[in-house]
């Protein structure tokens, strides 16, 4: 007879999670690869035990320092975080100032970036000076993580984040 364990019961992210959407402890079903939410209905770990996946939507998130991020793989996702965020910022009394996006977001970015007039190498999104990430393999953190916002305390001149996509 073999003994199995308690934590081989359970997912490879442990016995409850944060759910990815509304960030409620979330509990694992016993002996599957699934977390269960209330609100937002089962996530599934991948097979390739990185991933978690939205069984109802086939979102995808990776986990990293305890947060999980969202792995875009269409322009539209990862602008609305993009927006959002720099939304959040300005309800807090920021503004943003730079975008640095991971460099495997540049194939899907890069059309809808604008070129400055003052500089023809300095793109732009919705008004901010966009940076990419160094590869992953250079820093694995832009494996997971999708953007890093630069702020300043203050507001925007015109708020100019509103343009539509």
């Amino acid at each position: 007879m073999r003994i199995v364990n308690s934590a081989q019961q359970y997912p490879i992210f442990g016995s409850e999670i944060k759910c990815p959407h509304c960030q409620q402890i979330i509990p694992a079903l016993i002996l599957t690869d699934t977390y269960l939410c209330p609100r937002h209905g089962a996530f599934e770990v991948s097979s390739n035990g990185r991933d978690l996946v939205h069984l109802q939507s086939d979102r995808q998130w990776r986990l990293w320092n305890d947060e999980w991020y969202r792995q875009h793989n269409h322009p539209d996702g990862i602008r609305f975080e993009i927006h959002e965020n720099i939304d959040r910022l300005y309800t807090q009394g920021y503004r943003a100032i730079k975008v640095m996006i991971a460099h495997r977001y540049i194939d899907l970015v890069s059309p809808y970036l604008e070129t400055a007039a003052i500089s023809s190498n300095m793109q732009r999104l919705y008004g901010l000076s966009v940076e990419f990430s160094p590869p992953e393999e250079e820093e694995p953190r832009w494996g997971i993580i999708n953007f890093e916002l630069e702020k300043e305390l203050g507001t925007p001149k015109g708020y100019p984040y509103f343009r539509s996509f």
